[in-house]
This record gives C-alpha cells, structure tokens and sequence, in this order.
C-alpha cells in the first residue's frame, strides 16, 4: 500500500471511531455474540435550475421505455412530445398515458426530422441501439440510450465516434451508476474502508414471469399491428414470429441475454466505484436449464474475470452469476472484499463490514488493546457493520440518472456524463464477450485500455 493509501485508511478509520456518524470502538471491543450495526441515512440536495424546457421523444415504447419516460418526465422542465413503437398497441397506450397531443409513430427516422425534439430516449430491442443512436446524433438529438449499449463488441466504436464528431450528450441507461449507493460505495473504497481490493461478485436471482422475459403477448398480435419488416431489417430474414418480437431478450438475434440485460449493471457499477476500465481475459459458462420455452439464450449463467492491476487499482478477481430457476435468494446484490472488509452495494444502500478493527493501527483503538492486555482471555468479536441507506423519499438511481442526462443537455457538455459512450462500451463489452466464451467454450481476452479483443 503506497503512502497516499494508507494515509487515506487511517483518516477514514479516525472518522469511523471518532465521529458520531460511526459505530463507537468501545462497542466493537465489547461486542460478544451479536453484529454490531449502525444505520447512517444517504441523501440528496439536487439543486437544479430547469432554466430550459426539455422536448423528449420514446423510441421503443415498451416496458422499459414506458419506465424510462415516466422518470423522464419527473425531472422540472421535461416534455413528452412524441413516441415511436412498430406495434400500434403500445402507440395507443403512449396517447392515453401521455395525451393524444403527442406525435406517435412506427418510423424511428420521422422521430429525428423532427424539429422539435431535443432528446430521444432509446429503449428498442438491443439489436437497434447502435443504428439508431448514431442517427439520432447525427440528426442532433441528445440520447439517452438503455444498456447495453451495443449488440455486439465489434459496434462500440461507432457509436463512440459518433458521440465524439456530433458533441450531442450520449448517456446509456444503466440508472444505478448515478445512485447514492454507487456513490457512497466510491467514496469508502477511495478512503480505504476497506484496505485493498481483492475480489468481487455479483449476483442475480430471478423467478415470476416477467421478469425472466415471459412477457405477455397482446391478442392482436398479427402482422397487421406489428412492423415486423422493419423489425428485422437488419438482422436475419423469419416470417412474422411474435414471440421473438415481444419477447424478443430470448433471442440473439434481437438481445443479448443474461449477460447483456443483467450482468452489465454489475460491471458499471463496479466500473463506476472502482475506476475501473474493465477486465482482460473473461469465461463463462452456463446453459437452459429451466425454462425449456424455445429461448436461444441460457437462464442459468455464470462469469469470471482477470482485472489486472492499474494505476487506481490493483489486481482483483471478479465473480458473476446468474440464475432464472431461484425466487428465494433476493435479486441482485455487488459485493467487493478488500483486505480488512467487504462492501455489499445496491444502488439504495451500502453495508460496510469490517474484519477485525482491532488491529487496524488506530491510536484509540490500540490504546484499547493495551488497556484489555491483563485479560485471562480474548472474546470472539464479530465483523462491526455500519449500513449506509438511502434517507426516506429517495427517488432513486433511475431519477438521478435522468437528472444527469437532462443536467448535462442543459449545460451543452458531456464533461459530467456519469455513463457516456466509452463508459457504456467499457461495461458492455465485458459482458457481449461472455456470451462468445459460453458459445466458444474459451476464455476471451479484451484489450481494456485500447477497448479492442486480443
């Protein structure tokens, strides 16, 4: 550990024993048989001027994008002017939602001839995200794009290129990168809560319907309803399906599976929190196991990674898994381990666990020590735990992922685009590249830095 680091562990540990927002060392070294845990309240002064109104159009008006929108709108200032969906279901749904003054359409492109839109939101099947952000760029439209940013690695740098020679503000919508968990996990890794990176891991556990991609699929799907030529104007020719186009995750053509709709949050945020570029050699394995429904893609998957060493990290291990059989293990959590604790992250709460404060070399808690020398017998102390969460009325990493986008539209620059299109690429390669290991049964390795595969 360089001096920088461990003048950064002491002064955060002199905080946590000292300050009255921490646990007191006496109850770490008296504590007997139960956690020790303190609750510290997360919160947020998002003071903003909504100095411009904001006109945003839905490209892609399902359940994400519908999600997306209504975040949107939330933030002071934002308009719904218009949406575009190829089924005329949703179409209608988007006028009783948002007003029957709203344009709406099936063409994405008549969206961008428009004059009066500023930004697009981009919440299509991932095989259109790269096309249709680089001609909403180019048509100068702002773009919030939903993750992952591209369908596959070799699409990356055309979309990085298009936000770099158009300058228009580019955001993909991996909401918990902008969440006060994401942001206070940064802050305890950078001050050395919890010594040095070692390991981390991610989990996911999914069971009901919807949300393993069982969507429901309307009566009237026909071709009547849906554009299914548009649809798959730039992928593999099939007659009309309609389960690949409502339930279209299940799918290559169309998704990118659990590794693409999943396990790219768990790289931002780990990305975000440590600094990270990203992994250089990456394996997965998995397969169906469960929901033997006619799907391509596997319902149990899991991932592992070589992070190597950086000038804002060492060396770490990074473990992911993933499972659509499990409704009884929670739904996702990011755990990183250090080597005097652990972190487990979501993006509404943080909870810090520390080894053995004992030996820590704090001055108070080494004076303790000595003053406990004549003791017979040393006590088993369990892990001190402090639990950051989210104060009460948070509206979460989704809204102030928006703020960020909107913030940024308003202020005509990119610099403070918290996921902007080298950040996206950096989180979805890694994951796009799991997918090639598990159909190639071989490890792939990726070049983090220069964003190329080796």
């Amino acid at each position: 550990m360089d001096k920088n680091q461990s003048h950064a562990r002491r002064s955060f540990l002199k905080k946590l024993v000292l300050t009255s927002g921490a646990v007191a060392a006496g109850n770490y070294l008296s504590a007997s048989e139960s956690e020790v845990r303190k609750i510290i309240g997360l919160g947020r002064n998002q003071t903003f001027a909504a100095n411009d109104n904001v006109n945003v159009a839905l490209i892609g008006a399902g359940g994400m994008g519908t999600n997306d929108l209504n975040t949107a709108i939330m933030v002071p200032g934002v308009k719904m002017v218009a949406a575009c969906d190829l089924y005329t279901g949703r179409l209608e749904a988007a006028r009783k939602k948002w007003g029957n003054d709203i344009f709406t359409t099936k063409s994405y492109k008549e969206i961008l001839n428009r004059k009066d839109i500023d930004a697009v939101i981009i919440a299509t099947p991932d095989h259109w995200h790269k096309q249709i952000s680089i001609d909403a760029m180019n048509a100068g439209k702002h773009v919030y794009c939903e993750k992952p940013m591209v369908h596959s690695v070799d699409e990356g740098p055309e979309v990085i290129a298009a936000q770099k020679r158009t300058g228009k503000v580019f955001l993909v919508g991996s909401q918990g990168v902008s969440s006060l968990g994401n942001e206070k996990a940064k802050e305890l890794l950078k001050a050395g809560a919890i010594g040095e990176l070692n390991y981390a891991e991610g989990f996911w556990a999914r069971r009901d319907p919807v949300s393993v991609w069982q969507y429901p699929i309307p009566d009237d799907a026909s071709e009547q309803t849906v554009d299914w030529e548009a649809y798959i104007s730039n992928t593999t020719k099939r007659p009309f399906d309609k389960l690949r186009f409502f339930r279209w995750r299940n799918y290559d053509d169309y998704g990118t599976g659990m590794a693409g709709d999943l396990y790219v949050h768990l790289f931002s945020s780990l990305h975000f929190i440590t600094d990270s570029v990203g992994p250089d050699r990456i394996f997965s394995t998995g397969g169906l196991r469960f929901w033997n429904d006619g799907r391509e893609c596997p319902d149990v998957q899991l991932g592992a990674f070589d992070y190597p060493k950086t000038a804002v990290h060492p060396a770490f291990n990074l473990s992911l898994r993933c499972n659509f059989v499990d409704g009884t293990s929670g739904t996702t959590y990011l755990k990183l381990v250090g080597s005097e604790g652990s972190m487990d992250v979501t993006w509404d709460d943080v909870t810090l666990k520390k080894n053995n404060l004992s030996d820590s070399g704090d001055p108070f808690l080494q004076k303790q020590k000595s003053a406990n020398a004549s003791e017979p017998r040393k006590k088993i102390l369990p892990p001190g735990v402090i639990t950051y969460k989210a104060e009460d009325g948070y509206k979460g990493g989704p809204y102030d992922h928006m703020v960020n986008f909107f913030t940024a539209i308003r202020s005509g620059s990119n610099k403070n685009v918290t996921e902007d299109a080298v950040f996206g690429y950096r989180a979805a390669a890694p994951a796009l590249l799991c997918n090639d290991s598990l159909r190639q049964k071989k490890p792939m390795h990726w070049d983090p830095v220069n964003m190329k595969k080796v």
